[in-house]
């Protein structure tokens, strides 16, 4: 089981019109969905807490605590950069800096303080459901594989003719890059003629990888929420996630003896992938108050039902040195190939259920008199359950079947946590508050999981509100360079990426 991937990436790799892999399940839905600076402040854990308009995005029946309307606003900076140790080497990457915007939008709410439903509200706003900025780079010696051997295996397995790979399907773009470069070529070993990579020749080699990725999810939603007797707060939001995604991807191996006898210097593949698309959700949540300070919450969030296209343009160059006289470096792109790289698919993203609960300090129902207050979310992720499929019926399904099968048995429900609290001093508050989004993977060879730890303090003052909040991630993870398929074992680097954010959140009561 632990590497079930690497059977399914040799299967899957060899249709070039895709490039979906089960590695996008964690792109699109592994994520930490940003908020106001108030809710980050606390961990995000505002599940239960209302009268907040990222409850929008969280638990619907929070907008249902609202009697006045409001108009909140948040830009954030965030800057990052990840630690990758690969082969006993340990790196650094770049940083990376970036301007965003969290949850900014409105909510509308009545009041009628006489009638059975007290009060009720309606919400639009804009949130950062997903932030992909982040550089990832490692570099080590290895002299167990090379990732020419992911290309030899699958041209030797294809039974195509080396003068039909030009045009042939059942070939990747990058086996035919290595075949076009001479990265791949054919060897007789102990008699019997194989498919070989050049590094395969050497002891051992050096591999860097860098990976750049930028963009992110931005979700639109639109909120309603009612408040029962101010006991119960029954509420729901269809959310439009926008998906604008870009990952750029050099990976080198190269002659760490610098022979240039031996027919291989250095190879590099470059790819960039973009990823655009809109998707539409629903979420539903109910508060329960049975007394003034203790709130119970439960929500549900469908999965995410997604439209994507990706476009993904490469390029391989290959410095064989002297194995063709005059002619020591090979380059191709995929432009070569006059195949069009785009593909279209749909994907479904897990369910989330949520149990939430706050307890009130002073906790009596005139909100000036409250002095702060704990709180807590539990979320219940499946993972496993998330699915691709074809864009158009007359598309052939026969891929996404293979991909879901292998998502199925590589992913598994995963719990996370967050914790927060506020201490109220007359109008300025305090906070602190702290996440961990749970490991995803069925058998995976590293422990993965994401952590948060934030701070903040707010002003609230005569119907103007100002919160200002950090937020430290870290997140744990494994990158694999290439895929090889049983008995051998796959090499990969442990990352973590380190990524800080500062949140500033304008709101105004309108009253």
């Amino acid at each position: 089981m632990k590497y079930t991937l690497s059977i399914a990436f040799l299967t899957l790799i060899g249709s070039q019109a895709m490039s979906q892999l089960p590695e996008d399940v964690i792109r699109m839905s592994w994520n930490v969905p940003s908020g106001t600076a108030r809710s980050q402040a606390i961990g995000g854990a505002i599940g239960s807490l209302g009268g907040e308009i990222t409850s929008t995005f969280v638990n619907p029946a929070g907008l249902g605590f609202f009697k006045v309307s409001e108009i909140v606003l948040t830009p954030g900076f965030t800057i990052g950069h990840s630690d990758g140790d690969y082969r006993g080497s340990g790196v650094r990457s770049n940083n990376v800096n970036r301007f965003n915007m969290s949850t900014t939008g409105f909510v509308s709410a009545t009041s009628d303080p006489g009638r059975q439903w007290v009060s009720k509200a309606f919400s639009i706003a804009v949130n950062r459901a997903a932030n992909f900025n982040n550089n990832i780079y490692y570099k080590g010696n290895n002299d167990y594989s090379s990732g020419s051997e992911v290309y030899a295996d699958e041209f030797s397995k294809s039974g195509v003719n080396l003068n039909d790979t030009y045009g042939s399907d059942k070939l990747s773009l990058p086996t035919k890059m290595a075949i076009y470069t001479y990265l791949i070529d054919t060897a007789t070993i102990g008699g019997i003629k194989q498919i070989v990579g050049r590094p395969e020749y050497l002891n051992s080699i050096n591999q860097e990888n860098r990976i750049s990725t930028k963009g992110g999810i931005t979700e639109i939603a639109v909120g309603f929420a009612g408040n029962l007797q101010d006991k119960f707060y029954l509420g729901g939001s269809i959310g439009i996630p926008i998906v604008k995604y870009e990952r750029r991807t050099e990976y080198k191996e190269s002659d760490p003896t610098n022979d240039d006898n031996n027919n291989f210097n250095y190879y590099r593949y470059e790819e960039k992938l973009t990823t655009t698309g809109a998707g539409i959700n629903l979420k539903l949540g109910a508060i329960f108050k049975p007394i003034e300070p203790l709130r119970i919450g439960l929500a549900v969030h469908t999965p995410t039902i997604y439209g994507l296209k990706d476009n993904v343009t490469s390029k391989m160059v290959t410095d064989h040195e002297k194995l063709i006289s005059g002619f020591p470096v090979d380059s191709v792109t995929s432009d070569y190939y006059a195949e069009t790289p785009v593909s279209k698919y749909d994907f479904s993203s897990p369910w989330k259920f949520m149990v939430s609960g706050a307890y009130i300090i002073n906790g009596v129902e005139d909100v000036s008199q409250q002095r702060g207050f704990i709180t807590a979310d539990i979320e219940y992720v499946t993972y496993g359950s998330s699915r691709f499929s074809a864009a158009e019926e007359s598309d052939d399904n026969s891929y996404y079947s293979q991909v879901n099968s292998t998502v199925k048995q590589l992913y598994k429900s995963a719990l996370n946590f967050r914790f927060g609290m506020e201490i109220k001093f007359n109008t300025i508050m305090g906070r602190l508050g702290f996440a961990h989004y749970g490991n995803p993977y069925e058998n995976n060879p590293v422990k993965a999981g994401k952590t948060n730890v934030s701070a903040g303090l707010g002003y609230r003052n005569k119907g103007i509100f100002i919160d200002l909040t950090y937020v430290h991630s870290l997140t744990t993870d494994s990158n694999f360079p290439y895929r090889l398929p049983p008995p051998q074992q796959n090499v990969y680097a442990d990352v973590k990426s380190q990524i800080g954010q500062i949140l500033l959140t304008l709101g105004f009561k309108v009253f």
